[in-house]
This record gives structure tokens, sequence and C-alpha cells, in this order.
């Protein structure tokens, strides 16, 4: 086990690109922390400074306090899973799994009773003796994993594991990483694009953009309260619907104004942006926080016209994805019921409560972001 911290460390590339810009993280000993964020964020670069496959420009890594910016990777005590699984086509399951102790002069006996620990741990005992082209894609990432377990490593690195699988293999593997990590206990830092993986995996989210920390918190905090526009923008599925307007005092209270409707805010996020009112703001609105207004339906406030471009039927919920009267394209995800058809006008209610208040900017911070209430 081992925590790990980086402190102020960057990542610059011949031509002077920069890949990673001073980033502070502190990985606890045993958590399962995803890094995310879009291509070209510096996360795997990250992974590999720690892994000690890039060099750092500046800054330090410890791993158990133990500053480990020169030491050579073998020196290191981690074990790393690659995207492309990098098993050798010429060995069998059980000399790939066997080979890494083998070059650390393991016993013939450590080393069949780990194999064997780490084949029942992943259910690929009958398939020690295959080679990997007789194995699927899963089979092949048990094996990659299986090599990484028997090293019993102070941490275990994965970048994009499972981006080579299909959607159904990829949800089955995500299900047994969490389960292996309950059971081995061992530091974990994962790198993925796909912010689906980084919600139902990790203890902790790092996202990033451009070598830059936006924010780390519990999965709840980050999708309950993103720090920014981006973090808001990249974490959800549907993302998150944005709207430009401007705030104005009205009676006691705030509303949004975005030339068409406007929104009254809860009262507990008004005061927050008290200092906004007059200026322009893009106001945030998860879709599954809106619902079909229904005629008859005596609420009056928050309710938007909409015209449905296209419906997507997923069962107990629909995803529509309409127009509003000031020609801005919006999705909901509201409960499946009939007449919700393409070409269908309809009224769209919005819980405000749920809304987030951005300054204008493609990154500007959330004005109505709450204290991290989630956190662990």
């Amino acid at each position: 086990m081992a925590h790990i911290v980086y402190s102020k460390v960057t990542k610059e590339f011949p031509g002077g690109v920069q890949a990673v810009k001073g980033i502070d993280l502190h990985i606890k000993d045993r958590e399962f922390v995803v890094l995310v964020g879009p291509s070209g964020c510096g996360k795997s670069t990250i992974l590999r400074m720690l892994a000690g496959l890039e060099e750092i420009t500046s800054g330090t890594i410890k791993i158990d306090d133990a500053i480990i910016n020169n030491m050579y990777p073998k020196d290191r005590d981690i074990a790393m899973v690659f995207q492309d699984y990098a098993l050798y086509p010429h060995m069998t399951v059980r000399k790939n799994i066997a080979f890494g102790l083998k070059l650390r002069k393991y016993a013939r006996e450590e080393i069949e009773k780990r194999v064997q620990e780490a084949a029942r741990i992943l259910g690929i005992g009958e398939l020690l003796d295959r080679k990997p082209r007789a194995l699927s894609g899963g089979q092949r990432q048990r094996v990659a994993v299986g090599r990484a377990i028997v090293r019993h490593p102070k941490a275990f690195l994965f970048d994009e594991p499972l981006s080579n699988l299909d959607a159904r293999l990829r949800t089955e593997m995500r299900a047994e990483l969490k389960r292996l990590h309950g059971r081995l206990q061992t530091t974990t830092i994962y790198v993925t694009h796909d912010q689906e993986e980084a919600m139902t995996l990790g203890d902790r989210i790092v996202v990033l953009k451009d070598g830059i920390i936006h924010q780390v918190g519990t999965p709840l905090d980050i999708y309950f309260q993103p720090v920014d526009r981006f973090v808001a923008s990249f974490v959800g599925t549907p993302p998150m619907n944005f709207l430009n307007g401007e705030l104005l005092a009205e009676g006691v209270g705030v509303v949004f104004d975005e030339g068409t409707v406007k929104l009254r805010l809860a009262e507990s996020k008004a005061k927050r942006v008290a200092d906004l009112v007059g200026k322009e703001v893009v106001l945030g609105i998860r879709p599954e926080t809106m619902h079909v207004h229904a005629a008859g339906d005596t609420r009056t406030g928050n309710v938007i016209s909409a015209h449905i471009d296209v419906s997507e039927p997923l069962g107990e919920s629909t995803d529509l994805y309409v127009s509003t009267a000031a020609n801005k394209s919006v999705v909901a995800r509201v409960d499946s019921q009939p007449g919700l058809d393409m070409g269908t006008d309809i009224k769209l209610a919005i819980d405000v409560t749920k809304a987030h208040v951005f300054e204008a900017g493609t990154d500007a911070p959330n004005r109505t972001m709450e204290k991290q209430a989630f956190a662990s």
C-alpha cells in the first residue's frame, strides 16, 4: 500500500509544449483515484511520470514520503496495465503472468503460487495454458491485470485499460475492477476519457483540462457541485444545458432573463449571486432536472416552451432534444409517456433549486456552488 504526492509537477515536451502545468495532488493510501479529461489534457502523462516512463520537468513525486524523481521504474514497486494489454504473443497466459516475477528471480514455487492466486481471483484458471491469440478482449484484459496482481505492488496504474472493449464488456470489467480493488485494497490510479467510467469507479475523481487540475472530489461532489463551467459540461450524460442571459432583481428575489423567458432563482442561490445582478451570466441546467409540464398543472413559474426536434426513448426515461422560443437547443431527460413525438410542442418545468449560475466565459466559476456536501 502507498500514498502518493505530486508537488508542483510539470512536464514540458520538446518544442515548448506544456503537457502538465504545476499540479498538486495527494492520493491517499488504498484510494481509487480516477484521472479524467478530454484527449490531450495530460492525464496519461501524469500517470507515466509516476511510473518512470516520462521524466519530470520540475516538481517532485513521492511514494510513501520517498522522492522518486530519479528512481528507475523497476525500483518504484508499482504495476501498470496498458490500453493495448502488452501481452507476449508467443507465451502462454501462465508465462505472461509470471514473466515479471521471473525477471525478479522469484523462486519457482512462489511464482506458481502467485500465478494460481491471481488466476483464481480473476477467474482465468482454465486459460493458463492458452496463448493470447486464443483469448477474447476481456480475457486478455484479465491476463494483463493478473500480471500486475502477482507483483503485490504498492500501487496499480491503469491507462485507459477498457477502451478496446465493447460497451457491454466495459461495463462488466468496470464492476470486476471495482470488486478487485475492494478485495486487494491497493492504491490505484486510473486514467480514462470516459466520464461515466470515472463516476462509477473512483473514490475520488480528478478532472483535468490542458494540463491543469480543475477539480478534485468524490463523484457526487463533481456531479452536483461542479467548480466551473468546464467541469459541469464534461461530467454528465447527457451533458448540462447552458443558457445565456442576465440576472435581474425582481421584487425581493432574483430572476434569470433569457430574453424570451424568465426563471426565478431559488432563494439560497440568489443570495450567492447578488453581486451579479445586472450582468451577463450563464445558467446551467441538468437534463434530468426538467420534466414535462402537463396540461392543467397549476404551477406557472419556471416553465419554458419547447419544440421537440428529436425524441430518444430509453425505457423508463426519454431524452428530448428540443428548441426553445429563443431557438436555443436544450436536452431534457424526462419520464417516458405518450405524446413525446418529434415535431410536438411541449412545456418543460425546470427545478431551479438544482440549477447553477456561472459567470460569463468558457471556464467561468460556478457562483452557486455549495460547500462540498458529499465529500468523504
